[in-house]
């Protein structure tokens, strides 16, 4: 590598520098080199080490797949491979994923990749897909276009203007934090989805979502543990869900690192009891856990 040429490796480094936020100072003592060796590498008047390259990527929490973009950059091959979920050696992983999504049935739990694509779901996913059309459900739907799209989730919600505040902050804090430019573009569709109409200005506002309680003596006001639930009208009645996500620990491949979990539990009684009744589960939302 030529260090008249301008560094590659120098701008993309400074730039998730300026990402989190950090000045050379503070990101050099976390990667325990020099401010001033720190700034030569960025201007491309130092070549960072393979090992210099890896340090400033976990301080900076670089995602797996764009430390593999900064050693390419440094002419260096990359350190984490990308496995598709049907390779031999992922066998444990979809093992893992079959056995937390049958366990967590009857409540509905989906996978996910990077992009919010669906990777597979369990049968309980039915209760929030009924009525979707097909072309929201193809061979790999995303979560953001079911929720929000008019023709998918979004007229069943009873939150939805709460909701989808939420859903496009979360998407674009996302896309801000790893600079992923699919990330970026996926937000910039859905934020341009129609927006329900705003209340009139006398309207009262939203009530908040209220906690079950025990009994006749539980105060009607008292607030939920949860800003905004998901409360969707179903055949079955209004649900009330509230959701966790769940990861892999300590990934070292880029499609595990990528893979998340939304597990939804129910928020009241009517919503348990209403899951749990025979019938209420069908199919799987994706049968293939394949990325490709």
């Amino acid at each position: 590598m030529d260090v008249d040429q301008p560094s590659r490796v120098g701008a993309l480094l400074r730039e998730w520098r300026r990402r989190r936020r950090l000045s050379q100072l503070e990101l050099a003592l976390l990667a325990d080199t020099s401010a001033r060796h720190l700034s030569c590498v960025e201007t491309g008047r130092a070549r960072p080490s393979r090992a210099m390259v890896l340090r400033l990527s976990t301080a900076l929490d670089v995602p797996l797949r764009e430390r593999n973009t900064l050693l390419l950059a440094a002419d260096y091959a990359p350190a984490y491979r990308e496995s598709s979920l049907d390779d031999e050696e992922m066998a444990s992983v979809r093992a893992a994923l079959d056995t937390m999504l049958s366990a967590h049935e009857p409540y509905p739990a989906v996978v996910v990749d990077r992009l919010w694509n669906v990777v597979t779901g369990n049968r309980a996913m039915a209760v929030l897909t009924d009525g979707v059309p097909p072309h929201l459900l193809d061979s790999r739907p995303n979560v953001y276009r079911l929720t929000l799209h008019p023709d998918g989730l979004a007229p069943r919600l009873v939150n939805l203007g709460q909701f989808r505040a939420l859903a496009l902050q979360r998407l674009r804090r996302q896309a801000d934090a790893t600079g992923d430019a699919e990330l970026r573009a996926l937000y910039e569709e859905v934020r341009d989805y129609p927006a329900p109409a705003p209340p009139p200005e006398d309207a009262p506002a939203p009530a908040p979502a209220l906690a079950p309680g025990p009994g006749p003596d539980t105060p009607a006001t008292r607030p939920g543990p949860f800003q905004v639930p998901l409360r969707v009208r179903t055949p079955m009645g209004e649900l009330s869900m509230f959701s966790t996500m769940a990861t892999f620990g300590a990934p070292a491949d880029v499609t595990l690192s990528e893979l998340a979990i939304e597990l939804f539990y129910p928020l009241d009684e009517f919503t348990t009891k209403a899951l749990r009744a025979p019938g209420s589960t069908s199919g799987p939302l994706a049968p293939s856990p394949s990325i490709g």
